[in-house]
């Protein structure tokens, strides 16, 4: 009986071990909390991040806000060294335009003859025109209710919490987000 007990024992420390590892070095659940992300997420959807993942340019990330005591959800537009402008609801990075295809049911939603995302560029409001070295320019995909780059400028790398990864909640959406 006692070498039982003293087996069960062992494979439970050892799983916790394991998932202490997992969790703090490898993957991690985050609830997604708020609008910004809409439609691509909605508040409280459960996602999976990757703590270990390489991050580009349009990447979903999760990080910790700075002089905020909570995590963001938000999509990397800019990466070091990048010049990012926003004409017309266009994006340019570095001069050359790029798709925002993931917007396309939010631009929907708007009246034609305005914008989702108003014109900006790093250099009206940045002591910088480029992203700095060990840092991250992110917008949310619901510009309009989105506190994101614009607001509070630029992220440090080191505050990424993760890459998005998956969805796990609501079951009807579990699978890959674009």
């Amino acid at each position: 009986m006692v070498k039982e007990i003293y087996t069960w024992a062992k494979a439970i420390v050892f799983a916790l071990i394991i998932t202490f590892i997992c969790r703090e070095f490898i993957f991690s659940p985050v609830m997604v909390q708020g609008e910004s992300m809409q439609p691509t997420f909605e508040d409280n959807d459960k996602i999976i991040v990757a703590k270990n993942s390489k991050i580009e340019r349009f990447d979903m990330i999760v990080f910790h806000a700075k002089n905020r005591n909570e995590n963001h959800i938000k999509r990397v537009i800019g990466l070091p060294g990048d010049i990012v402008e926003m004409k017309d609801d266009r994006l340019f990075i570095n001069g050359k335009e790029y798709k925002e295809n993931y917007l396309k049911s939010n631009k929907e939603s708007i009246p034609v003859r305005e914008h989702l995302t108003e014109d900006f560029s790093l250099q009206n409001w940045a002591d910088n025109a480029k992203v700095p070295a060990d840092s991250l320019f992110v917008l949310g995909d619901n510009r309009r209710r989105s506190s994101d780059g614009r607001e509070y400028g630029f992220i440090k790398k080191d505050s990424v919490i993760g890459e998005v990864k998956i969805r796990i909640y609501p079951l009807k959406e579990i699978g890959i987000p674009k």
